[in-house]
């Protein structure tokens, strides 16, 4: 009995993953993109990796490779490629966090902090794959470099997090009336 019970859990991640990276690759190439040159953002394009954080770990893990490899495998400038390879970070460090504190998704403020946190980390690692590029000499900007970085990529970095995690949020919140989501089960849970 439990281990059909165990099969069947791993076959119900094993399905949302292979969804969320399909959503998680089709969004940018569909979405609508905000371009302030030479930076540009996709409308909505983390929200299926943030959607797989309310599940668990594992599934966060695996939409971030999944999705990292889609754009190595679609032709994209290796640099977007490696940039969404840096979400594993945040998506373990947000997801971890998540299994363990599942009560925030129950209260407002403390979420918008987490999510904060969460957006710098995001920049913060993006932030280090575009610098490696252009001081390796492969990525060149015109302007002022200070500008491109703390501005466009910085806080425009953090903006674009927050949205597309506060996008994630409404559609989890929407969707565990009807399916239930791993994170608002066990805050209910512990809140009870």
């Amino acid at each position: 009995m439990e281990g059909n019970k165990m099969k069947r859990n791993s076959t119900h991640q094993i399905t949302i993953s292979a969804l969320l990276i399909a959503m998680g690759v089709i969004i940018p190439m569909v979405m609508p993109k905000i371009v302030i040159g030479p930076a540009s953002f996709t409308l909505a394009s983390h929200v299926p990796l943030f959607i797989a954080m309310f599940f668990s770990p594992s599934v966060a893990i695996a939409v971030a490779l999944g999705t990292a490899f889609g754009f190595f495998i679609n032709g994209l400038p290796f640099i977007i490629g490696l940039r969404a390879l840096s979400h594993l970070v945040f998506a373990v460090v947000g997801s971890t966090y998540l299994q363990k504190h599942p009560e925030i998704v129950l209260e407002p403020k403390k979420f918008q902090v987490y999510n904060f946190i969460l957006a710098l980390i995001h920049a913060a690692f993006e932030l280090l794959v575009v610098a490696i590029f252009l001081f390796g000499g492969q990525l060149q900007v015109d302007g002022n470099v200070f500008y491109f970085f703390f501005v466009l990529m910085g806080v425009g970095g953090i903006v674009h997090s927050m949205i597309d995690y506060n996008i994630a949020f409404f559609v989890v919140r929407s969707l565990n009336r009807g399916f239930a989501i791993p994170i608002f089960r066990k805050a209910k849970e512990e809140a009870a």
